[in-house]
């Protein structure tokens, strides 16, 4: 296997990547959702909304945590989840500042 050019990229160009990496799967958009119309949920609350195992969940939420747009307090043996607005309105900006490039781009 190849080695990775990330590092030839802008820093820019690798966190917008690495975000919509983070939110390229169906479950993981679901999981935004439903976070983002509860304002804040439960691990078990989440498996029970979604049709997958809490182990599977539990993975999707760990790649959304990696990339900080998600954020949990742990009050054992329960961890609540929420959407970091912080990082939720860098990935708004981003994308939206590569689509204003796209929409300004005329095609052939």
């Amino acid at each position: 296997m190849g080695l990775s050019k990330s590092e030839v990229f802008s820093e820019t160009d690798n966190r917008i990547a690495d975000l919509a990496k983070a939110l390229a799967h169906p479950a993981r958009v679901a999981i935004l959702r439903l976070l983002a119309q509860k304002k804040a949920c439960v691990c078990g609350d989440l498996v029970d909304e979604l049709p997958l195992s809490q182990a599977t969940v539990s993975q999707h939420l760990k790649e959304l945590k990696r990339i900080g747009i998600i954020q949990g307090s742990i009050d054992p043996p329960r961890v609540c989840y929420c959407i970091n607005e912080q990082v939720w309105e860098e990935a708004e900006e981003a994308f939206g500042g590569v689509f204003a490039l796209f929409s300004k781009v005329g095609c052939c």
